[in-house]
């Protein structure tokens, strides 16, 4: 007989709490939260590692804020209770955000504050003066508001490292044992992971006193039936060609999460898509944090259906810069050259951030080790959502490619990561339209589009910070995937004639060609076609608006005064 699940309001929360809970539509707790919460609220140290989409955020927020509100009941001081770590801003952002709607019902009594961001030192200073009872914020400026005696940690009584596993691998080893210099000598601590690498060893040795260790789901990604894994062997061009063939054609459907391994390779593939008339947004570390996470935040809410992240910081890459030019290491693998941009050093969108309702992730650019490709796989197929990972492998990835697949072999033998079996040749016809499309994205329209957006997002940043605070509606109308024209985008790019449609998906798909749906609307008399012209007099692009009138032939207007549309 099955051991039935424990449900949260059996684990003694408060009614304020479990309030939210509900609100937020989770009917019963994850399995870590099951195994987790109730264990923290026993006040034991915990090592849990559980995969991504697991929960693993919820399992450590609701004890945190259930210890806090415990402690209320008895006359304290107000000062800081807890502090949670994490490695970049964009997940101490998230953090945030859900600890905001747990708190929903008690939020005089639990005061949450951010110090993950870019604002100025002085400027956080006034809020951390306050006392609030949890500070989340990255190692590094955590421990510069301790240095600065902005804040107190005497009294504090729980302290959380999220993603555990990438705290060392973004550089932050120093400053975590120097922070801990700050804590008291009795604490509870958390340490949640998606992996158990060395480094989380590491830090379980220093933070966790005689911990329970929690090893949930023995593989680290979710099972096939739920996540399907594909991996194809082409070349730079083949690359290309492909997600043309899929983005195009619409054989990728749904939320799609693009990964690349360095910001050139994200600006290049954004120029690719705009020459053939394919919108995305790009995320990487040389943007302002407030516009990272208002493209985040914008994509979870269905404004955008393809992100172009670059995964610059991969675990196994060395602490120190690259050096600037072209030379290649030993492996033969291309430098990242040095650009003016600033790179944000606490960036990374693959690891702990939560996109929603992420259908499908193609690694454009195999990622450089196992957990890494965990990490960028993670993103999709969270919960109990369904997902696809498609994988791009050139022959000097394969070794890794290898490295990945041996990690992916479950307990009867099978591979998780299978090939995908895609005709080339059905294809080829697209070749010479993807190679007039990459002939027009040179470097000097890379570095064009770099600077062209940098400089429009720091100014998006600056509306973020001040005027969108008091104009809340207006931050919709901001968008990220707009075109950066650093050349001529030609109008016949944009859409596909139905002889280049591969015979074997003919009826299959729908056709994207403007004049192949407006020759099919007169035909089948479903409706009368009208076309606004755009505000660009050159854009191809139009709005297709049904009048209702089926079957008759449209006439245009003669020339003239225009009589003003009813």
């Amino acid at each position: 007989m099955e051991e039935e699940m424990l449900q949260f309001h059996e684990m003694g929360i408060d009614d304020r709490l479990l309030k939210a809970i509900a609100d937020l539509g989770w009917a019963q707790p994850t399995l870590i939260q099951e195994k987790a919460i109730p264990l923290a609220l026993e006040g034991k140290d915990i090592l849990a590692r559980a995969r991504t989409g697991s929960g693993k955020t919820a399992a450590y927020a609701v004890p945190v804020i259930q210890h806090i509100l415990a402690s209320k009941q008895s006359v304290r001081e107000q000062d800081v209770r807890a502090v949670i770590l994490v490695p970049t801003k964009e997940l101490g952002q998230q953090v945030h955000a859900m600890l905001d709607q747990l708190t929903r019902y008690c939020a005089r009594d639990v005061r949450v504050v951010d110090i993950s961001g870019k604002a100025d030192i002085s400027a956080q200073r006034p809020i951390l003066m306050e006392k609030p009872d949890v500070v989340v914020g990255t190692p590094s400026r955590v421990l510069i508001h301790l240095t600065a005696q902005n804040l107190a940690l005497q009294s504090l009584e729980v302290l959380v490292v999220d993603e555990a596993d990438l705290l060392f691998s973004f550089g932050f080893e120093a400053d975590v044992k120097n922070l801990l210099c700050h804590l008291p000598k009795i604490y509870q601590s958390f340490l949640m992971s998606a992996t158990l690498s060395t480094e989380v060893q590491s830090l379980k040795e220093m933070i966790l006193h005689n911990p329970v260790i929690l090893k949930l789901e023995g593989s680290q990604l979710p099972a096939s039936c739920q996540l399907q894994q594909y991996s194809i062997q082409c070349e730079e061009e083949d690359k290309f060609l492909l997600v043309y063939t899929l983005l195009k054609l619409r054989l990728v459907r749904g939320k799609t999460l693009l990964f690349v391994d360095s910001i050139e390779r994200c600006y290049r593939l954004k120029l690719f898509l705009e020459q053939v008339g394919v919108p995305a947004c790009v995320l990487n570390s040389e943007l302002p944090i407030h516009s990272r996470c208002h493209i985040i935040s914008q994509f979870n809410q269905g404004f955008y259906d393809y992100i172009i992240a670059s995964d610059e910081h991969t675990l196994s890459a060395p602490k120190t810069p690259l050096p600037a030019g072209g030379s290649k290491t030993e492996k033969g693998e291309k430098k990242q050259p040095k650009t003016k941009g600033t790179k944000d050093k606490e960036y990374g969108v693959s690891r702990g951030v939560d996109f929603q309702n992420v259908s499908n992730v193609i690694n454009f650019d195999f990622p450089k080790s196992v957990d890494s490709y965990i990490h960028r796989v993670g993103r999709t197929a969270r919960a109990n959502n369904q997902g696809t990972a498609l994988s791009f492998i050139s022959a000097t990835e394969m070794p890794t490619h290898d490295d990945v697949k041996k990690s992916l072999v479950q307990e009867n033998g099978e591979c998780m990561l299978n090939p995908y079996e895609f005709k080339m040749e059905q294809i080829e016809g697209f070749r010479y339209r993807c190679r007039d499309a990459m002939r027009s994205v040179t470097k000097q329209g890379v570095k064009e589009a770099r600077l062209r957006e940098i400089k429009q997002e720091l100014l998006n940043s600056e509306k973020l910070k001040t005027y969108f605070e008091d104009n809340p509606r207006d931050l919709q109308l901001l968008r990220h995937d707009k075109d950066l024209y650093p050349a001529v985008v030609k109008p016949h790019m944009k859409n596909i004639p139905d002889y280049l449609v591969p015979e074997v998906l003919r009826g299959i798909i729908d056709p994207l060609s403007e004049k192949t749906r407006r020759r099919r609307s007169r035909v089948l008399g479903l409706a009368k076609p009208t076309f606004k012209k755009s505000n660009r007099g050159n854009n191809p692009l139009k709005s297709f608006r049904s009048s209702g009138q089926g079957g008759k032939a449209h006439k245009p207007k003669p020339k003239g005064k225009a009589k003003p549309s009813t």
